[in-house]
């Protein structure tokens, strides 16, 4: 069987990292709106954790910001000044809640970026890719093209790579990504227990929904998408979240649950029907694997639902290093809380947990806008042969490593305040570094202002 791993894609922090609490649900975001952001140290702190990462032995790549601000939304919706500066002070003067959309960085979270299934499990062969739809929020909806694009343009080689559009831009399909999917394994290398978890059915009726937040992903998302990567009724798993997990700010699976191989980490509180859930995991992992789908749950009592949200514990990583042991890589918030901090350190004393190390960073700019660890990476399971289709500038290296941060330091502002972020001066210092960047990833041409 050939070599297969798991390669971790982080999101590169874009230099128009900011706190506008434009998301709906998610409470690190609006408790910090229009506080002064910090830009480089947002996108130094994101290297550091992939040089980390690819420190530990570990297969780690950068998926590049989206453009921002996306002065092609602007001219869509009909700021239609003759030049760029002006397009922005009409937008800042007649829609502010529009710009700021538009300058969003949020693209930074991937894990939001699209649900993938590796070629050991689709019918076909091949690695499969739905970009997600984003259309719980506005700001995040107009990234689906753009990361479509950009997917294609990295995963390029039809053969090994499939490529599907964003589902249906309408409620009844509302699609957060990787979020909400996790792939259960007893190697990467072999096949994977899909499990898809659903805040609501969008075009069914029944089903209790949270009355304080919305619930943005649905069922039939789920369904469609396993259907397009042809993955067999014997490897998928749905289940919903809580209505009062979502209500707590949990606004997508991986805010309360996380897996990896043969491991999954949740909290009492996140599934409706909890006992059902794990045990049909149990037994589909069971049947495809021949072995035993470790279950690790927290209970309320341990760490409540407000103290989950507050500290992430569950948006940390969970990750096979190449002794074959498995690592937390939690943020550094996860340790401050006493309470999370006896959690992990009950899971690694576990004789039956395959758990063995934590490690903590530092991701505070990230956090601020309620995206941890998970919250950066998309999981990509690849074959050797898959990896050699890949362009090698996005794999983290030395090289590259050094590259990266010498480039953020050139063009990233120390410091952004909300009411900068629609200056002319910004746009240019943008697309001056975006520039660059492709130029380093090697990717060529992906943005729009590269083409006009």
């Amino acid at each position: 069987m050939a070599t297969t791993f798991e390669v971790n894609f982080d999101g590169l922090v874009g230099p128009t990292h900011n706190y506008a609490g434009l998301a709906a649900g998610n409470e690190a975001s609006r408790r910090n709106q229009r506080t002064i952001s910090h830009p480089r140290e947002a996108a130094l702190q994101g290297l550091a954790k992939m040089k980390a990462l690819s420190d530990l032995g570990l297969k780690q790549a950068v998926l590049p910001p989206l453009e921002r601000p996306a002065m092609h939304v602007l001219r869509r919706l009909g700021f239609d000044a003759p030049d760029e500066a002006n397009v922005l002070r009409q937008a800042q003067r007649d829609a502010p809640e529009v710009l700021s959309a538009c300058l969003s960085a949020s693209n930074m979270w991937v894990a939001n970026a699209a649900t993938i299934c590796p070629s050991a499990d689709a019918a076909d062969g091949r690695v499969h890719f739905t970009p997600a739809n984003l259309i719980g929020n506005f700001h995040r909806s107009i990234e689906a093209p753009d990361t479509a694009h950009v997917l294609r343009r990295i995963f390029a080689d039809e053969s090994r790579f499939a490529h599907h559009e964003p589902l249906p831009a309408v409620g009844g399909f509302g699609d957060e990504g990787a979020a909400n999917h996790t792939r259960f394994c007893a190697a990467h290398s072999g096949r994977g227990l899909h499990f898809f978890v659903y805040g609501q059915t969008g075009l069914r009726e029944g089903q209790a929904r949270p009355s304080r937040h919305p619930a943005r992903q649905t069922k039939e998302a789920c369904e469609a998408i396993a259907r397009l990567h042809r993955i067999p009724a014997a490897q998928v798993v749905f289940a919903q979240q809580t209505p009062e997990a979502i209500d707590a700010g949990v606004f997508h699976n991986d805010v309360i649950a996380t897996g990896n191989e043969r491991l999954h980490f949740y909290h009492e509180q996140a599934f409706v029907d909890c006992e059902r859930t794990i045990a049909t995991l149990g037994e589909q992992f069971r049947e495809m694997a021949g072995g035993e789908l470790v279950s690790a749950v927290v209970t309320r009592d341990e760490l409540s639902l407000d103290e989950a949200v507050a500290c992430y514990l569950f948006n940390s990583q969970l990750i096979t290093l190449p002794t074959g042991a498995m690592a937390l890589i939690a943020p550094s918030e996860g340790e401050e809380l006493p309470a999370s901090r006896r959690v992990i350190e009950r899971m690694i004393a576990d004789p039956a947990n395959p758990l063995a190390e934590v490690r903590y960073l530092d991701l505070r700019q990230s956090m601020r806008n309620g995206g941890g660890p998970a919250c950066l990476r998309l999981r990509v399971v690849l074959a050797e042969a898959e990896i050699t289709a890949v362009p090698p500038g996005v794999f983290i290296n030395e090289r590259s490593y050094a590259l990266l941060t010498a480039w953020v330091s050139r063009h990233y502002r120390e410091s952004l305040d909300p009411d900068e972020i629609a200056s002319p001066g910004l746009l240019l210092e943008v697309r001056t570094a975006l520039d660059e960047l492709t130029q380093i990833l090697g990717l060529g041409s992906i943005y729009h202002f590269q083409q006009t």
